[in-house]
């Protein structure tokens, strides 16, 4: 029988949509019936267990599964007996704390005294600790940050992504405590053979991230400027270029960071390059 790698997922939201997502583009194609916690790759030795977010570090670090997709913050709250194997780059946000907006605070020293309500306990605890700071934490599930409006507590801990949800409660975020983003994990102890098939899965996954983070460019440039152009374009390598239908001009095409690119594009438009065309890259291996 073959052996499969078991990956918990998380069974809704966003966290789950992303890291489908990712499984897709490293072609990776599954079947799952609707309602069902179980589902199977049909081209790889995969197998997902779709949990709650908070149960997975701990079946993860148990053995129920070998590997999962979860986020920093839980992780870190949790605190389980498991490796963290690789940052995926989606699922971005904060740990902060947020008091009501007409509140006058100055530094990190006039939450002194106060109630924090929060989902998060272990992390606030900790960042507290490490400020010096007394204040007593008020531990609830959800709805975090309502607690200042009914009187739970004056201040909340929670997750932040856009602070959206913190305006609509009349809170402002006043502390940064910690920064999450997805990661994925796996059991310390993984057999021999579910090793190797995690080292299949890590390969495929840094072929998609290195990929995102690149984009193939192709401009045509007078060739008395190709020197002058290759050295703006921090590239892999040399770049590849051909001579155009028209004399004195080449194609020239090269792999760069998209974010290195955009700090020299009015460079390249002064040395005469034109018909600049960036193109996405669907996967990269280096």
């Amino acid at each position: 029988m073959e052996k499969k790698l078991r990956l918990a997922i998380q069974k809704s939201g966003r966290l789950s949509e992303n890291s489908l997502d990712l499984i897709k583009q490293c072609g990776i194609s599954y079947t799952q019936a609707f309602g069902k916690l179980k589902a199977e790759a049909n081209n790889f030795p995969l197998e997902f267990l779709f949990l709650r977010d908070d149960d997975i570090p701990k079946y993860v670090a148990n053995g129920i599964a070998d590997i999962g997709i979860v986020g920093e913050n839980v992780l870190l709250e949790k605190n389980e007996a498991v490796e963290e194997v690789l940052p995926l780059g989606f699922a971005k946000c904060r740990l902060s704390i947020a008091v009501p907006r007409d509140f006058s605070y100055n530094n990190i020293e006039d939450l002194n005294g106060m109630k924090i309500a929060t989902s998060y306990p272990v992390i606030l605890q900790k960042y507290l600790k490490e400020n010096d700071v007394n204040a007593q934490i008020q531990e609830i599930s959800g709805s975090v940050e309502i607690a200042p409006s009914i009187g739970l507590a004056k201040a909340v801990c929670d997750i932040v992504s856009s602070g959206s949800t913190l305006v609509s409660n009349g809170l402002k975020e006043v502390e940064v405590v910690f920064k999450s983003e997805a990661v994925l994990i796996a059991h310390p102890r993984l057999e021999e053979e579910q090793q190797q098939i995690l080292s299949q899965l890590l390969f495929r996954i840094k072929a998609v991230r290195k990929a995102k983070q690149n984009k193939y460019i192709l401009m045509n440039v007078p060739n008395k400027s190709i020197e002058k152009v290759i050295k703006l374009l921090p590239g892999m390598k040399s770049p590849t270029v051909m001579p155009l239908a028209d004399e004195g001009w080449s194609s020239l095409h090269s792999v760069v960071q998209e974010d290195e690119f955009w700090k020299v594009i009015e460079q390249l438009q002064e040395q005469g390059a034109e018909g600049i065309l960036v193109v996405p890259i669907e996967k990269m291996i280096v």
